[in-house]
């Protein structure tokens, strides 16, 4: 019987980064592509490499046939402070993403979103991590898992002092927020990838989100 095809998008970011390793490593998948800006300098017998972007990516749409489609996008207010461009990389490239892909046959999406979306929020940030949940469920695959990570914990190429700072106050904080409070838990990037790897050889609902507790039960 042969393998999965996995799309994924992000392969450069922090979480795609493991995505990419975990997808390639895993015998159940036999065919692992990716859409990147640039050349990321990998070579893999399972891996195919798409240079595109959000505004390419109509043009790649034959190529971008898979069983599941990856997501983990997204940028930071400090190197997009455009709104426009910000909201197009953080909504409307996930959705076109999930949206093609759905089209060429993927069964299942997997979304890296945050803690407490509110697509009726006034905060920008939130509502926008909210509207792309929304739009992304709303495309109907057979399964929509979404997951919605606090702070995304661990050792980054990029120098971040401030997040660093917040890595170190939340490794202290993480023990104290239990009950409901148990979501805001900081979790290492490599963990959100392991949770997402591990939630697609399980059965799921029609959309499922996964919370610091669902991400953890899946590690």
């Amino acid at each position: 019987m042969p393998g999965k095809k996995a799309i994924l998008f992000g392969a450069s970011g922090f979480v795609g980064n493991y995505l990419l390793e975990g997808l390639l490593s895993d015998p159940d998948y036999d065919q692992v592509t990716i859409v990147v800006r640039k050349n990321l300098n990998v070579a893999h017998p399972k891996l195919k490499m798409l240079i595109g972007d959000y505004h390419s990516l109509p043009n790649l749409k034959d190529q971008i046939v898979a069983d599941e489609v990856y997501i983990a996008l997204g940028t930071t207010k400090k190197n997009t402070p455009d709104q426009k461009t910000y909201y197009e990389v953080d909504h409307d490239y996930p959705v076109l993403a999930a949206q093609i892909a759905k089209e060429k046959g993927a069964k299942s999406v997997f979304l890296v979103s945050a803690v407490g979306p509110d697509a009726s929020s006034s905060i920008f940030y939130i509502r926008t991590k909210g509207e792309t949940e929304r739009d992304v469920a709303a495309l109907d695959l057979l399964h929509t898992h979404i997951f919605r990570p606090s702070m995304i914990m661990g050792n980054r190429k990029e120098t971040r002092p401030m997040e660093k700072l917040f890595i170190k106050i939340f490794s202290l904080l993480n023990p104290l927020l239990i009950g409901p409070a148990q979501k805001y838990r900081g979790i290492e990037g490599k963990d959100i990838a392991k949770a997402m790897l591990a939630a697609a050889k399980k059965p799921a609902g029609k959309v499922k989100v996964y919370e610091w507790k669902e991400m953890n039960a899946l590690l």
